[in-house]
């Protein structure tokens, strides 16, 4: 283990915990592992030697030496066992969401800011290098003033029960958009379509309105035929478009298309396609040395508590309006 890294336990080590212990264990961070499973732990345990392993969070949480946690167990989870880990001192990473009440989310960062402990959470995209390119090319000015935004996040599989497809998907894209935003939208619309289980939404399709002429849309599916994963980013001086299922230069492209009224005649001046260069980084590695960084420097992540309860308050207007089925205010 890094002698100057911190000492942090990863909770849960199922699809995404996994990687989680592989990208800590890489940065000589990983101390212990915790899962309920014990053939988990068996498994995790010979891959993982010089880390120990326990079967309760509360045996992790009683440890002095364990300085921070990164908790990957179902999202229902996420708000008690956050609340467990700030109790008992430590920084805390959580996969997204933060939780599932905003009330709750917003409690929980004011008390990690009353104990002096960084709240992450998980919003991987944000850590993306090719995201972060695309932020700088925005924060630049280089697309204009922002127009529209849309993403695409669909694919077929990974079905859920507990909850529907615009919480298990759209806070990727919710985080990403409000990066690119700067600032909350005043409204939205959602809709829904649930074909496999009358209680949970297989399909969401969010309209958000932020004012000034900006307005953006995430449609997140698990009943599509192929993944597309596609962030579009339109500006009055150029777009740009995100394919994270594209590699190597395809992957974030600049367009500096024109359209401009002649009279009565719209005029469309199409330009090729322009690759953005980005960074070769897997995106978790990036992301769990941000929460390192700021447990052991205090580099705020861009992912912080209050990122986390923004995602979520835009989370919750969405729901609100698939259960409305009309408009929902923040």
């Amino acid at each position: 283990m890094n002698k100057n890294a911190p000492r942090v336990g990863a909770i849960g080590l199922g699809h995404w915990g996994q990687h989680i212990a592989r990208n800590l264990n890489a940065l000589g961070a990983l101390a212990v592992m915790c899962d309920s499973d014990e053939a988990t732990r068996g498994r995790f345990a010979e891959a993982y030697p010089a880390a120990q392993v326990a079967g309760s969070f509360e045996q992790v949480l009683g440890r002095h030496d364990i300085t921070a946690v990164m908790i990957a167990t179902p999202a229902s989870t996420h708000g008690a066992l956050v609340d467990q880990a700030l109790d008992a001192g430590k920084h805390v990473f959580v996969e997204k969401p933060l939780c599932l009440d905003v009330a709750e989310a917003e409690r929980l960062a004011v008390k990690a800011a009353a104990a002096g402990r960084v709240l992450m959470v998980g919003h991987l995209l944000l850590y993306h290098p090719a995201f972060q390119a695309l932020l700088a090319v925005v924060r630049r000015g280089d697309l204009g003033r922002l127009r529209y935004i849309y993403s695409t996040r669909a694919s077929l599989g990974r079905i859920r029960r507990q909850e529907n497809a615009l919480w298990s998907f759209a806070p990727h894209d919710i985080s990403m958009t409000l990066q690119l935003s700067g600032r909350l939208p005043e409204r939205v619309v959602a809709n829904g379509g649930n074909y496999l289980s009358e209680e949970v939404a297989d399909t969401t399709l969010s309209h958000l309105e932020f004012g000034d002429g900006l307005q953006a849309h995430v449609f997140v599916s698990w009943l599509h035929p192929y993944k597309d994963h596609r962030l579009v980013v339109v500006g009055d001086g150029a777009m740009a478009v995100f394919n994270d299922v594209a590699s190597g230069p395809d992957k974030l492209l600049l367009y500096r298309h024109k359209a401009h009224w002649d009279g009565d005649l719209p005029i469309v001046a199409k330009a090729d396609a322009v690759p953005i260069p980005y960074d070769d980084d897997e995106p978790l590695a990036r992301e769990c040395r941000a929460f390192l960084s700021a447990v052991q420097d205090g580099v705020p992540p861009p992912s912080d508590a209050a990122e986390g309860v923004r995602v979520l308050r835009v989370l919750d207007a969405c729901q609100r309006s698939l259960n409305t089925g009309g408009p929902a205010k923040l």
